[in-house]
């Protein structure tokens, strides 16, 4: 007698798994390809992705061939956008999967799955009724908060794939060239890695407390490498953090491979929520991290004991608003104060891991 109605994977010969979303939510499907590995070993498993997220599942073993979509193509006018996204969904089609596996919100991996033809199509219940006809298996969303690999994962066990706790971690490969890079960067003496920037400013601590910040572990002794993101106001926020410090202000000059090299060597990584955090969880890394309005149980630290979150304890977090009252600016975040991050870096300073990760 079978409980649930698992579809028969055994002939299963190509899978696509989508996940049109930014930079962190795709390194936190690199579980899904290992168990999908795992689960249909005859199978050739790709990845459609956006092009700005490549970096993140390049090099990964259980990967067979990355498709991205250039979010650029739009400034080339309507009919060069249709015409490129026409040949995506054609090539999509022409690969003959079996089964797909959409992680994505949104149309774009509807349309994805729909092209394929695949006799399985799985993912979460999308918006509109055409939509949700583009999928054969709909994982339910679990109405509780949710680390986002888990809720990912959730999909595969909607088709009856069930991942192991050793299948789990996440995966990101530093090819060598970005290692050497990295250490011809920062050097041979020991340093503390501050990335204090987000594409969403709600999400950053003000610049003066990161200027202070740096201040203070300058003052201990310790040498500090700032970075950012390409993004100009990025790189605004790093020169205005780092003006007149004994810093190395790498903002906007390094690629992501090499800030994921950077991390891997750092005696300590310092950030918001944003990549850099999820690449130190991949890596294992000593990582604290200031978390505003979004979750730190969906977005958090992911089986890295090293990582440590400082938030406000507050009634109203997460409320994932872009600030409070769609402010742009986020009070539980630029309340925090210094003592209560450096209260984390010095016990991380001191191995101690176990205590709770909150600030105020």
């Amino acid at each position: 007698m079978s409980y649930g109605d698992y579809p028969d994977l055994r002939n299963v010969k190509k899978v696509l798994v989508v996940k049109l979303r930014h930079l962190g939510d795709v390194l936190l499907t690199s579980p899904v390809f290992r168990s999908l590995k795992e689960a249909v070993p005859q199978a050739e498993v790709d990845a459609y992705i956006y092009k700005e997220a490549l970096p993140m599942l390049e090099g990964h073993p259980d990967i067979d061939r990355l498709i991205s979509y250039d979010r650029n193509w739009k400034k080339g006018g309507f009919f060069t956008r249709i015409g490129k996204e026409l040949s995506i969904l054609s090539e999509i089609r022409k690969r003959g999967y079996d089964l797909v596996v959409n992680l994505t919100e949104g149309d774009r991996g509807v349309l994805a799955a729909l092209a394929s033809k695949a006799k399985i199509r799985a993912g979460f219940r999308p918006k509109g009724r055409w939509q949700q006809k583009s999928l054969t298996h709909i994982a339910k969303d679990c109405p509780n908060l949710r680390h986002t690999v888990e809720r990912n994962l959730d999909v595969l066990r909607r088709i009856g794939i069930f991942p192991p706790l050793e299948s789990r971690d996440l995966y990101l490969h530093l090819p060598d060239a970005a290692r050497e890079k990295a250490r011809a960067f920062a050097g041979k003496e020991p340093f503390v890695l501050i990335h204090p920037t987000s594409r969403w400013r709600f999400k950053c601590w003000p610049i003066h407390k990161m200027r202070q910040l740096a201040e203070r572990l300058l003052s201990e002794g310790k040498r500090v490498i700032l970075t950012s993101g390409p993004d100009a106001a990025e790189k605004k926020m790093a020169q205005e953090i780092s003006q007149g410090l004994d810093v190395l202000n790498l903002g906007g000059a390094i690629s992501l491979k090499e800030l994921g090299s950077l991390i891997d060597i750092a005696e300590l990584l310092i950030c918001v929520d944003s990549v850099p955090f999820h690449m130190a969880s991949a890596l294992k890394k000593p990582v604290v991290a200031l978390f505003g309005p979004t979750s730190d149980v969906t977005w958090g630290p992911w089986r890295n004991p090293l990582a440590r979150v400082v938030a406000s304890e507050r009634s109203c977090r997460p409320c994932y608003l872009d600030g409070c009252g769609g402010s742009k600016r986020s009070d539980c975040l630029e309340s925090l104060p210094l003592e209560a991050v450096l209260r984390a870096v010095r016990l991380l300073d001191r191995g101690i891991i176990s205590e709770c990760g909150y600030g105020v």
